[in-house]
C-alpha cells in the first residue's frame, strides 16, 4: 500500500474513534506534546495509563467482592480511574466512571457491579483501538511516512 493511501487510513480510523466517542480532545492535546524529541511520548503516556488501569479494574474487582464493601474505597478508585482515563481522552471511559461514582454515592452494590462490568468494556474498547491505530502509526513511519495531525473541527 502506498504511504498516502495508509496516511489517509490512519485518519480515517482517527476520525472514527472521536465520533465514537471513544476519546476526545484531550487525546489530540496529548499528540500535539509529541515531537522528535520524543517521537514516542503518546504511545508512552497510553501505556502507562493502560499498566494503571489494569491494577485500578483488578483492586475494584477485589473490593467489590468484599463482604462489607467499603464504597469510599470503591469510590477512590474509581476517581483515579475517571482521572486518569480523562487525561489521555479516553471519554467514554470516563463518562462511564462518572455514572460508577453515583452508585458508590449511593452504596448501591448492584448498581456498582454493573458499572465494573461497563467500564471494564469501555476500556477494553478503547485499548484495542488505541493498539489499532499505534499499529496504524508504525506502518505509516516504517513505509517513510509521516503522522498526519488530527484538527478538532474534522
Amino acid at each position: 500500500m502506498e504511504v498516502g493511501q495508509m496516511q489517509k487510513r490512519l485518519m480515517d480510523y482517527t476520525k472514527s474513534l472521536f465520533m465514537e466517542g471513544l476519546l476526545d480532545g484531550q487525546f489530540l492535546q496529548l499528540q500535539q506534546l509529541q515531537d522528535e524529541s520524543n517521537p514516542n511520548f503518546v504511545v508512552e503516556v497510553v501505556s502507562l495509563f493502560f499498566n494503571d488501569s489494569e491494577k485500578l479494574l483488578n483492586d475494584l474487582s477485589m473490593a467489590l467482592d468484599q463482604p462489607n464493601v467499603d464504597f469510599k474505597k470503591v469510590d477512590s478508585i474509581v476517581h483515579q480511574l475517571k482521572g486518569s482515563s480523562s487525561s489521555i481522552g479516553a471519554q467514554r471511559v470516563k463518562n462511564a466512571c462518572i455514572y460508577f461514582r453515583n452508585f458508590c454515592e449511593e452504596q448501591n452494590i448492584e448498581g456498582c457491579l454493573r458499572c465494573l462490568h461497563q467500564v471494564k468494556q469501555e476500556y477494553y474498547l478503547v485499548k484495542n483501538k488505541l493498539e489499532t491505530l499505534f499499529s496504524l502509526e508504525q506502518q505509516v513511519v516504517g513505509a517513510g511516512g509521516s503522522i498526519p495531525m488530527m484538527e478538532m473541527g474534522f
